[in-house]
């Protein structure tokens, strides 16, 4: 969905045959008391089978998506990204009649209200979270789709990926990149998206940051392009027949940050716009809705 470019990488795919390793078991049963468990189960957006899911969101392997190999610069190989560097969290898919901002700092976040709960028994408290919320433009509403991730550890010092969570913004919008592939949808989608892309978000559209004191949320404006409006605007039309991999990645640009690692990924999968929770801005409550025409209008 990137309007600098789309790189193809059909052909590339296909060369490399690999074994796919599974991400690793979440084991949500036996996890009741994480409060990713809570976070994860909790959207209106179910969390789902990766492989026969519909209408929900499901966490795809790092295997799935190809990044900078240690050679790159010599060579231009990339090769299969592995684990995560973040854990999952969660998705939220939302509706408000304002666009939302820093939704972590929101008092009604169930998602940090999740791990503040955990936090107050003395459980998780150096966890940090990453959300990513891409900002989708409608006539009547504005919608979010936030991807939650997390870890437990502390970000090695000197990491790239801790020179992106502290950094400054010109920093933050030369590196954050969205690597994604159609996993399956009609051709025109396909066509217009294309099979695997990759785009640095920060140069193609509008990001804004918030860093708290253990978060950081990337608010990234899909309507601050024309072409990414346009494309969103088809790819919303057959979203119920879409299936997409998205993965995070801070770009690797020199030789001692290669190579590249995922910093999370996402599958969403054929999922029902009209699901959506809907967040009053102006009270600061947050309601679930039920299917509605008046959210559909909105993308067509």
């Amino acid at each position: 969905m990137c309007p600098t470019k789309q790189n193809q990488k059909q052909n590339q795919n296909q060369k490399h045959q690999i074994p796919l390793t599974e991400p690793p078991d979440l084991d949500l049963a036996a996890a009741a008391a994480d409060w990713r468990a809570e976070a994860i189960n909790g959207g209106s957006i179910k969390h789902v089978d990766l492989h026969n899911g519909t209408n929900g969101w499901a966490s795809p392997p790092g295997d799935l998506f190809f990044l900078r190999s240690k050679n790159y610069l010599t060579n231009k190989q990339k090769s299969p990204s592995g684990s995560w560097l973040l854990q999952p969290a969660g998705f939220d898919w939302l509706r408000s009649p304002t666009k939302l901002d820093n939704i972590l700092s929101r008092p009604d976040n169930r998602v940090m209200n999740a791990l503040r709960t955990s936090q107050s028994q003395g459980e998780y408290l150096k966890t940090f979270l990453l959300a990513v919320n891409l900002q989708v433009p409608g006539r009547d509403h504005q919608h979010s789709a936030v991807f939650y991730f997390s870890t437990d550890d502390p970000i090695p010092s000197g990491s790239l990926l801790h020179r992106f969570v502290d950094g400054d913004d010109s920093f933050r919008n030369q590196r954050l990149k969205i690597v994604s592939r159609i996993v399956k949808g009609p051709w025109i989608v396909k066509a217009a998206v294309g099979n695997y892309s990759a785009c640095l978000l920060g140069k193609a559209l509008t990001c804004n940051y918030h860093r708290g004191s253990n978060y950081l949320e990337i608010d990234v404006d899909m309507g601050s392009s024309a072409i990414a409006s346009a494309i969103l605007r088809l790819a919303l039309g057959y979203v119920t027949a879409v299936t997409v991999d998205m993965g995070f990645v801070v770009e690797s640009q020199t030789e001692d940050e290669l190579p590249e690692r995922l910093l999370g990924a996402v599958r969403v999968c054929q999922m029902e716009t009209s699901l959506a929770t809907f967040v009053d801005t102006t009270t600061s409550s947050c309601r679930k809705l039920g299917p509605s025409k008046v959210v559909d209008n909105d993308h067509d």
